[in-house]
């Protein structure tokens, strides 16, 4: 007997093998119950008939028909694709129990290990044995095949079906049993892969006879999947038959496989095609981009390769455009093209490769080298067309540039000699002085240095037009008489040049003596008219001065003018004679002067205005001068009366400072005997104020007549307001601090004897007489007092008596400090235990209980600061006296 509950561990499936072993120890009670044996019965009869049909037979009852091990060694070849041993063909039993162990020796030739089944029982048609070995077969040959994503045998049909059913509502695959009892995931298993067979939408949950007969004779009509199961028996069970649904639900699995794998392979083939239809397309492109690139490059060098030259340069450059135009607009599209067809070659070479096709061959003569060989005769014939174009331009160019050149010079030139023949035959210098003559000699210098210098141009003109002839260029003879007009024109300019200098040189040794004369009165006006000039402006200046020396070193430079007059005048005479000689001399020699002195615009008559001008302005300036004069002795005035007012009020000041400093640091007696003779002495500083207000008209005479400086002392006004503002306050300081002293001895309960120890040991340490000193002077005078101070400690006592790090202690803050340290002070805590007394043990108290016990004035301020009580035990109108006091000491916000 084999054992078929075992697991075989050569097989290719490890964990659908397991499964089996699991599936194999199915409990054999089962089988008695009536409805799954029977729905067992008719789903294995179906699925052993759906493939014994393949051999042209089927069962009837499954128990009688595979006891002879015919049917069942057929239906094993036939779901296996093996052939299995000839069977025995006897009718004994012997031959029977045969047949039977050849088809049990064959599954278990497939890794299946059967438990408790033997040839016997199948010979005998024992009914539960016999449907545990179908069942094993379908596990082997339907279900343990079955794989999806790493799982297989049931788990994986199981998953498969959860797959293909979960976009589906209503249909919830966990199991093989009760989640297709409803049908719905049946229909649902056809509608996803053949939408055209099931109306899903239209199914109904509550109807699960009709779903699953539905289901049942459309796979059984268009799938080719026997009907296996029994609707009514399935709905009727509470739990069908896992092995019955599994079996049927199997079939989907590979019937859909099946149309899977064909329409894979139907897609397969069509991307085979596909890319063949391509790679045709593309080589049929190829053809016909090759073939009309080369003809295009076969009509284009012929074009590129005409030389008939041209005459003129717009016709070269009308030549060069048409280049351009077929470098620019023909060209690029048919460089695309080659690159685009060079790109399709290789492009299609490496599919065919990738593709195991052959590679592709072009026609002869469109091989890539073929094209690549004619673009390259195209780009040669362009390259040597292009070369000569710009060749013969520049040739063309050449012949128009010497023609504008000799155009461009002839023109320069005659307008050069536009009137120079009618400027050298004038006779201007005969009315002219011997400036003006000397001026036409040296012009005619400078026009005969001109004329020497176009000579180059004139040679450049005729061997321009002698290279043009050479040339033989078109219009040689406008150019020949254009050419000799010059000549003829150059030789007559030459003999009217050398007549026009003879004629001046005469002329001007005759104006030379007058000239002389002219010349001498320029040289002594000149200077002359600009001393007048620059007194006249002396004499009219502005002038600011601040003080008596600067007006008095301007009457004294005034004075040394006045006495230049009388030279200056005889200078005056002697210019004049030299212009009464020149009249002399013109009138006895009848001269015509034409002008005035060539060398100066300076008349005689513009000489006398200036000096009488000057002579009335002479005594404007003394006035002027005597005025300001007299107003610097008044502001002089002013200033002495400031300084000695000023000088009286600051060394008052200056004492008062230094006097307030040692009261100070020395009084005696109580602090409020000090306090009284602080404010006698303050009365007694605040009479000196008419002083300070004596002063400030002072300054406001000075202020209005602008006085800037002040020689007699060394105060200004705004130095001696801060003085006296510094002195009052010092004074109002000191005051405060006695003030504040007392107060500090009655909150504290310091002895006054205390008092004068602390001021005694701090004036001591205070070695400037500052009121003030340095942390290391405070240290020392700490450690005075008996205190040991720890760097840590003296850190902490400087943040107290210097909380803005200052680095400077003063007095009050000494004393502030050492009250705190050595006497009692209130707490938030007492005063917290105070309010606690008068509320009589409360955590709260009212505004009743504060007006009985406290005044008036407190009792109100109390009120109206406290907040409302907000404890467990509040009443209406409670106060809280706690933060209250907690926020007196800064320990929290009030």
């Amino acid at each position: 007997m084999v054992d078929y509950h075992a697991a075989n561990n050569q097989s290719s499936a490890g964990g659908a093998q397991t499964y089996m072993e699991q599936e194999n120890d199915w409990d054999r009670d089962l089988l008695l119950d009536p409805a799954w044996e029977k729905q067992q019965r008719k789903t294995f009869t179906a699925w052993c008939n759906s493939h014994l049909r393949k051999a042209g037979t089927q069962i009837e009852n499954i128990e009688e028909d595979f006891r002879d091990g015919l049917k069942l060694m057929l239906l094993l070849e036939v779901i296996s694709g093996e052939r299995l041993p000839k069977p025995e063909r006897g009718k004994m039993r012997v031959h029977k129990i045969n047949n039977v162990n050849k088809a049990l020796d064959f599954i278990a030739s497939k890794g299946v290990k059967l438990v408790s089944i033997g040839a016997e029982e199948i010979v005998d048609g024992n009914a539960k044995m016999t449907l545990g070995m179908i069942w094993t077969i379908i596990l082997r040959f339907a279900i343990q095949d079955i794989s999806v994503e790493e799982t297989s045998a049931k788990e994986g049909l199981l998953l498969w079906c959860q797959r293909k059913t979960a976009p589906y509502k209503n249909v919830n695959v966990q199991n093989f049993h009760i989640s297709w009892k409803d049908g719905l995931a049946f229909n649902a298993l056809i509608h996803r892969h053949r939408p055209d067979l099931i109306d899903y939408d239209s199914l109904r949950k509550d109807d699960p006879v009709t779903n699953l007969n539905n289901a049942f004779e459309v796979a059984e009509k268009h799938l080719d999947i026997p009907k296996m199961l029994d609707a009514e028996d399935i709905v009727n069970t509470a739990r069908p038959d896992e092995k019955a649904i599994m079996t049927y639900v199997s079939s989907f699995y590979h019937a859909f496989s099946g149309a899977q794998k064909a329409e894979t392979a139907a897609n397969r083939i069509c991307k085979v095609l596909a890319v063949n239809q391509e790679n045709e397309q593309m080589m049929e492109d190829y053809e016909k981009l090759a073939s009309d690139l080369l003809e295009w490059i076969r009509r284009t060098i012929p074009w590129l390769e005409n030389r008939t030259q041209e005459k003129t340069v717009n016709d070269m450059q009308a030549k060069q455009e048409d280049f351009r135009d077929y470098r620019c607009v023909h060209k690029p599209p048919k460089v695309q093209e080659k690159c685009q067809l060079e790109i399709s070659f290789n492009t299609l070479q490496t599919k065919l490769r990738l593709s195991n096709r052959p590679a592709f061959m072009p026609s002869e003569g469109r091989m890539v080298s073929d094209i690549n060989g004619a673009w390259h005769t195209l780009e040669g014939a362009e390259k040597g067309y292009e070369e000569w174009i710009l060749s013969e331009i520049r040739r063309l160019e050449r012949l128009e540039h010497l023609a504008e050149k000799f155009h461009q010079k002839a023109a320069i030139h005659e307008s050069w000699t536009d009137g120079k023949e009618t400027m050298l035959t004038q006779k201007d210098y005969e009315t002219s002085t011997l400036s003006e003559v000397k001026a036409l000699l040296r012009k005619h210098e400078a026009f005969e240095s001109d004329l020497a210098a176009h000579q180059d141009r004139v040679e450049q003109i005729a061997a321009i037009a002698q290279e043009l002839n050479e040339l033989d260029y078109y219009d040689s003879a406008s150019v020949n008489t254009r050419c000799q007009k010059i000549c003829d024109q150059w030789d007559v300019l030459g003999a009217l040049t050398q007549s026009r200098k003879e004629s001046l040189e005469r002329t001007e040794k005759q104006l030379e003596s007058i000239d002389e004369l002219y010349l001498e009165y320029a040289k002594r006006a000149a200077p002359f008219n600009n001393w007048m000039e620059g007194a006249m402006e002396d004499l009219q200046d502005m002038f600011i001065v601040h003080n008596i020396e600067e007006i008095q070193g301007l009457i004294t430079a005034h004075e040394q003018f006045k006495s230049t007059l009388s030279e200056a005048n005889k200078e005056r005479e002697a210019i004049q004679s030299i212009q009464a000689e020149v009249q002399k001399i013109a009138q006895s020699n009848g001269i015509k002067l034409s002008g005035a002195n060539p060398y100066t615009t300076i008349t005689p008559e513009s000489i006398d205005n200036k000096w009488e001008k000057a002579m009335a302005m002479v005594p404007l300036r003394d006035n002027a001068l005597q005025e300001e004069l007299n107003r610097q002795n008044s502001n002089d005035t002013l200033r002495a009366k400031f300084a000695t007012q000023a000088n009286t009020v600051g060394a008052y000041i200056q004492d008062k400072m230094e006097e307030i400093g040692r009261i100070s640091i020395e009084m005696n007696g109580t602090l409020e005997d000090q306090l009284t003779s602080l404010k006698e002495y303050q009365k007694n500083i605040m009479s000196y104020m008419p002083e300070i207000n004596k002063l400030e008209s002072f300054h406001q005479l000075i202020q209005e007549a602008l006085i800037f400086d002040n020689q007699y002392t060394s105060y200004t006004m705004e130095h001696l307001r801060v003085g006296w503002e510094q002195l009052l306050t010092t004074i109002a300081r000191t005051i405060n601090e006695v003030e504040n002293q007392i107060l500090t001895r009655d909150a504290k309960g310091i002895s006054q004897e205390q008092l004068y120890e602390y001021r005694a040991s701090f004036n001591h340490f205070d070695k400037k007489r500052s009121g003030q000193m340095v942390s290391d002077d405070f240290r020392a005078l700490l450690i005075s007092t008996g205190n040991s101070l720890g760097d840590g400690e003296f850190s902490r006592i400087m943040g107290i008596v210097d909380p803005n790090g200052s680095g400077a202690v003063t007095f009050q803050a000494f004393i502030d400090f050492m009250s705190t340290e050595t006497t009692d002070t209130d707490t938030a805590d007492q005063v917290i235990a105070s309010f606690k007394i008068l509320a009589a043990d409360k955590n709260y108290i009212t505004a009743e209980e504060l007006r009985r016990e406290l005044p008036p004035d407190q009792a109100e301020y109390c009120i109206a600061r406290m907040a409302p009580y907000t404890g467990h035990d509040a009443v209406p109108g409670a106060l809280d006296y706690m933060s209250f006091s907690t926020a007196l000491y800064g320990e929290s916000d009030l």
